[in-house]
């Protein structure tokens, strides 16, 4: 089995690490891509790093355009020569979709995991859909009825989230681990991972620290920091005396007593580990004017759509996000009262329609499936 493997932001590279180990448990071979460090810990051999892709926003991307170009071509070149047996493009579907219509065209077999979110924007992009997979793994429980309805058949291989976020540290284990006191109060901040996304948001979420210590002095506050993340990025955080944990450490669960969390795929694991959670997100006024005229839906945050596209989680997305409508938001949160408890009666409708499935395996059983393997 040679096969090759793409991702282009952090949360990519952590769900397809896992495939990649799945794949060299099952085959003998190689498997290369575009890879971050997780997977390349994996055994993904790296012909571009995730880095070289991962931007965000139609400004960044048009700046960023002509090196994203670059990494196609060579990926094409390269899987030209060597002909992989399966191309597995992991989410990212702006650049995966253009990518798998041309590996097909190479004869190469092209697997999505983790279907592109369509049926919240971008509907008419089904046509490129049916023209650059053969294969699709979703993520979310209610996309395979809705691809069925576009004339895609898709897979619910189980959420990686929900598998992941099923173990790890306990909130007795974590405040141990940050050797804090076990009655004090753990507020989680998490800023995103992208750089426009920390740029944006560094300075709002150190903000947020200082005005809650006005409110309650003995509150400690933990900031998970992604791989590849410079911490130099977070001094701010630090100087207000913030905590760091890194991500990638064993066992890894954030299960903090209230949380201001970017939105991303980190606010759908807080509601899994039961974190009251305010949502927040600010990008640039383009990105911002294009996303209100295109998203068909009234929520963002994962947790939300799946829960009946209701915001349940609390979200505060541009000219919303102040630090004033977020002070309003989350004090009620910090003294546990029936936002709180409403949070967390809902994320446990959350877990039980996600499932626990082994979300690598189902992945790698579709490979053995399209490839026709015994």
């Amino acid at each position: 089995m040679k096969a090759f493997i793409s991702v282009g932001e952090t949360s990519g590279d952590m769900h397809a690490a896992t495939v990649v180990t799945e794949i060299r448990s099952r085959f003998s071979g190689d498997v290369y891509g575009i890879a971050g460090p997780r997977m390349q810990a994996a055994g993904c051999v790296a012909l571009h790093d995730m880095n070289e892709l991962n931007v965000m926003g139609l400004g960044e991307v048009l700046v960023a355009l002509a090196r994203i170009r670059r990494v196609e071509r060579s990926v094409l070149e390269w899987c030209g020569a060597e002909q992989p047996d399966v191309a597995i493009l992991v989410d990212f579907s702006g650049f995966h979709m253009r990518l798998g219509r041309k590996l097909r065209l190479l004869g190469i077999p092209v697997l999505h995991f983790i279907a592109p979110k369509l049926w919240a924007w971008g509907s008419w992009r089904v046509r490129k859909l049916k023209q650059s997979q053969d294969a699709l793994a979703c993520i979310l429980p209610f996309e395979p009825d809705w691809f069925s309805k576009h004339g895609i058949h898709g897979q619910y291989v189980g959420n990686p989230s929900a598998e992941a976020c099923a173990g790890g540290w306990s909130a007795v284990a974590l405040k141990e681990r940050l050797a804090i006191k076990q009655e004090q109060t753990l507020l989680a901040l998490l800023p995103g991972s992208r750089p426009q996304e920390l740029r944006m948001h560094v300075p709002l979420l150190t903000e947020v620290l200082h005005r809650i210590r006005e409110h309650t002095a003995d509150i400690a506050c933990v900031v998970p920091v992604a791989p590849g993340v410079d911490m130099a990025i977070l001094e701010p955080l630090w100087q207000a005396g913030a905590l760091p944990i890194r991500r990638e450490e064993k066992d890894y669960a954030l299960r903090a007593d209230l949380a201001v969390a970017v939105s991303g795929t980190a606010t759908l694991e807080l509601a899994l580990w039961d974190v009251p959670t305010l949502l927040v997100y600010q990008t640039s006024a383009l990105t911002a004017f294009l996303a209100q005229r295109l998203v068909q839906l009234q929520c963002a945050g994962l947790a939300n759509i799946i829960l009946d596209d209701k915001p349940v989680m609390p979200e505060l997305i541009q000219q919303k996000c102040t630090i004033e409508n977020i002070m309003a938001h989350l004090l009620p949160l910090l003294d546990h009262s029936e936002q709180a408890e409403t949070q967390r009666a809902a994320f446990k409708e959350l877990r039980r329609r996600l499932g626990q499935h082994q979300v690598a395996v189902h992945v790698v059983d579709m490979l053995e499936q399209l490839l026709n393997i015994p």
